[in-house]
């Protein structure tokens, strides 16, 4: 008996070897943003468990230092907002581009133009009057950046007549609004909405209603894409599950721009409540558009590039072709 006991105690000790054995350790560089909550999901639901991966997030608290994380090997992959620094950063063979993220779209909550209460009592109620105000941005080159000079294209003004204040993260970009240091921001939806709530800021349009963009994107340093490829297809069909399971959750949006439910609604909404540290009926307002397969729309992605090369922002060589690796995810949109 002692020897049959001692066998199956053995037994089970390699069996849980051999399965700790096979579990890869692989890391993400994220923001805690609704916009991410694919990965949250395919986390939480064991979705990349399910491939051998023990996925560590490591969390950021602006998009271009996740470019340089993932660059300089401190993460393996990066899923975030697309930046100059990105792009320029791609450009030079460090990083590849390989599925969506999340895309502002008309009717979807995603990014938010916040002006100060201040500033909005002075005057400063329309898009139109951006010109002569100041902007605080998380830093040149990022998002926010893009989005104010798009909608100077639309709009036709100078994006020169806006003044930036790059001021490195969004908690920071929170206070100056806050402390009226600032006439305006651009914010995710995931603390924006609270602002609003508050009466902290004055709501003057979501980004997606009027430059519509892919947003976000999947992507990995070029080092494990070409050392370990077996390794990013498996953490891709993790991922394309939470993007599919993030879809169906949140299927359309109401007149208001909330999410209204579907298949597994409540429980996504938990999972990307607890990552984001917000309450549920927060999120629920400030869902971003996120494509089932993650595929990405991928002349916009050349449209960015072109335009931070218009702005002096992205090296003149940089192309698309060369950090764009569309052979994980099938269908891509615009090839």
């Amino acid at each position: 008996m002692f020897f049959r006991r001692l066998l199956v105690s053995i037994a089970a000790l390699v069996l849980s070897a051999s399965a700790h054995a096979q579990t890869e350790k692989v890391s993400l560089a994220v923001l805690k943003l609704s916009s991410s909550g694919m990965v949250f999901i395919a986390k939480d639901k064991g979705y990349f468990a399910a491939e051998g991966l023990d996925v560590e997030f490591r969390f950021f608290a602006a998009a271009q230092p996740i470019a340089v994380a993932v660059t300089s090997g401190d993460a393996d992959f990066g899923v975030t907002g697309l930046t100059a620094g990105f792009y320029n950063l791609a450009g030079k063979g460090a990083l590849k581009m390989i599925a969506a993220q999340s895309r502002d779209e008309p009717g979807y909550r995603l990014n938010a133009y916040l002006v100060s209460p201040k500033a909005f009592e002075a005057g400063f109620d329309s898009l139109a009057k951006f010109p002569g105000k100041s902007l605080g941005i998380t830093q040149v080159g990022s998002t926010f950046h893009y989005n104010i000079g798009r909608l100077a294209q639309k709009l036709g003004f100078d994006v020169a007549s806006v003044r930036l204040v790059p001021l490195q993260s969004i908690p920071n970009v929170i206070s100056a609004l806050k402390g009226s240091q600032v006439d305006a921001v651009i914010l995710p939806g995931t603390p924006a909405i609270p602002l609003v709530t508050s009466g902290d800021a004055k709501l003057l349009g979501w980004v997606g209603d009027e430059t519509p963009w892919q947003l976000g994107a999947l992507f990995a340093s070029t080092k494990i894409v070409t050392e370990r490829r077996a390794t990013v297809e498996k953490f891709i069909r993790g991922y394309q599950k939470g993007t599919t399971a993030f879809a169906e959750a949140f299927p359309s949006r109401d007149a208001q721009g909330a999410a209204v439910p579907g298949k597994g609604y409540d429980e996504a909404l938990a999972i990307i409540a607890k990552y984001t540290e917000q309450k549920p009926e927060v999120v629920s307002k400030g869902l971003a558009y996120v494509d089932p397969l993650g595929r990405l729309k991928v002349k916009d992605i050349y449209d960015q590039v072109a335009y931070w090369k218009s702005q002096k922002l992205v090296d003149a060589d940089v192309d698309p072709k060369t950090f764009l690796d569309l052979g994980f995810v099938q269908g891509h949109f615009d090839q």
